[in-house]
């Protein structure tokens, strides 16, 4: 795979910048390339900022053994916030502000609902204990037993808000979904968006299609209220997204199904999601080494404050700064490694033994951009089939743009590998390429999974890697301990 560049680049160029004054002409408080913590945060309700003076008075009572600080944020009330606020206030205290275990239990007793209570139990409707047809090339009568039990958890793991949620959400920070969905497990009793599409590949094994539907009618829910599918469906989430799978989430479930109807429905919101992370902060038009313009896009959460669900450890992740703006920052790069997925994870660390030198958000990911050309090849599909073929122009050519784009800032032909790229700023408009990072990645191999990326020589640098071992891959060859 060699670089590429349009004959009429210089023509581009010129045009582009044409099109830069006058976008600067109109809005001429815009900055579209700063290293500085100057973007935007989204609001938060006052519900949230309460939980955590409750969190960080838990973890100085019960001390950090077995301390899970999500657990905190995710209790609701059992009265409304002003009243619990006021007997948290009067709590007594030692000279130094502690409260005892006793009192702080008693006062969480009283006050307030336990962690998940808010999600109440729903037997999935399409299951069955044997769907037929059940992994037919599965004879081994071990395996399949095992493979049953794992069906089996679909039951377990199914869950719906209660009415109360809808009701009063002022009390929540749990937010209203309006179909059932399916929960991670352990701590993690909400939907998640990037989980949800390895839950619908299982659940479509297990021909549970009206529950995998489900699942994508509350992500798309999101983007109609949100503009974007959030991390997860809490009110702490909004300020971030995830990897943008849902676009092949509803194409592995039309292949399944043939429902037309769940296409049309969609393809308003895919659209949606699209402009969401080719638009705005998300977007980075850059330069390459031909001097040609390339738009790609980054992570960056909307955020610059210790994460709600992990405010205590984040903010003694930053205690090592003394900077407050240097300490916002850091708290943008932890809430958008958050997006990405990879939290967290010495990809996105200049100093890989320091998570204070977390830069995500002046990164290209491969596999960001990876998932967007999925996207936008799966608009392209979804407009076709639906009829709307203006639009699966659009995306089709939008797709061909990303895959140059690919071959001229990603692929590294000695390592036969696609790269992620440092940014740096080179004017407050514009980035260019710094230098790729040449340690080895899961994420170096997504574009695999892309069919104009089926390549035999990635393939086999794959194989060479030292990344795949007996029972999957590795995300990378680093043991940071982070993870």
């Amino acid at each position: 795979m060699t670089k590429i560049c349009v004959k009429n680049c210089n023509f581009t160029i010129i045009f582009s910048l044409f099109l830069l004054i006058l976008s600067i002409m109109s809005h001429p408080q815009t900055k579209k390339c700063t290293v500085l913590d100057s973007g935007p945060v989204t609001s938060t309700i006052p519900l949230i900022s309460f939980l955590e003076q409750v969190q960080e008075t838990a973890l100085n009572t019960f001390g950090p053994n077995n301390f899970d600080p999500k657990l905190y944020i995710d209790f609701s009330l059992k009265s409304n916030l002003s009243v619990t606020q006021q007997a948290f206030a009067k709590l007594p205290r030692t000279q130094n502000g502690a409260v005892s275990s006793d009192v702080l239990r008693k006062f969480i007793q009283d006050y307030f609902n336990g962690a998940g209570d808010d999600l109440i139990y729903v037997k999935p409707a399409d299951f069955v204990a044997e769907p037929n047809g059940f992994l037919p090339k599965v004879k081994n009568p071990e395996v399949r037993a095992w493979a049953l039990q794992v069906h089996a958890l679909w039951k377990n793991l199914s869950r719906e808000a209660s009415p109360d949620v809808k009701k009063h959400p002022e009390l929540h920070t749990l937010l209203p979904i309006p179909e059932p969905c399916v929960i991670p497990g352990s701590r993690f009793r909400e939907v998640y968006y990037w989980d949800s599409y390895w839950v619908i590949r299982g659940l479509l094994a297990s021909h549970m299609h009206k529950t995998a539907t489900a699942i994508v009618t509350n992500l798309i829910y999101f983007v109609e209220k949100y503009g974007y599918v959030l991390n997860g469906a809490r009110a702490y989430y909004t300020n971030r997204s995830q990897p943008p799978l849902l676009s092949s989430m509803i194409h592995a479930i039309y292949q399944r199904t043939g429902d037309k109807n769940l296409i049309k429905k969609a393809l308003p919101a895919l659209i949606k999601e699209h402009e969401f992370w080719n638009s705005g902060i998300h977007k980075v038009t850059i330069h390459d080494s031909k001097g040609c313009s390339h738009n790609l896009s980054r992570y960056y959460a909307t955020w610059n404050k210790p994460r709600p669900e992990s405010s205590t450890t984040d903010k003694e992740t930053a205690s090592t700064l003394s900077d407050a703006a240097d300490k916002q920052k850091l708290y943008r790069e932890v809430a958008s490694t958050a997006e990405s997925g990879w939290d967290f994870s010495t990809r996105w660390m200049r100093n890989s033994s320091d998570l204070t030198t977390l830069t995500t958000t002046t990164i290209l990911p491969v596999d960001l951009n990876a998932y967007i050309l999925k996207m936008e090849l799966d608009i392209a599909y979804f407009a076709k089939v639906t009829g709307q073929n203006n639009i699966a122009a659009q995306f089709l050519e939008a797709s061909q743009s990303r895959e140059k784009a690919f071959n001229s800032i990603f692929w590294n032909e000695k390592m036969s590998q696609w790269l992620d790229c440092w940014i740096t700023c080179k004017d407050d408009q514009t980035w260019e390429a710094s230098h790729q990072n040449q340690h080895l990645f899961a994420s170096n191999f997504i574009p695999l999974w892309i069919k104009p990326f089926d390549s035999e020589k990635v393939m086999k640098s794959l194989a060479s890697s030292g990344m795949v071992r007996p029972y999957g891959i590795a995300t990378s060859l680093t043991n940071s301990g982070q993870q």
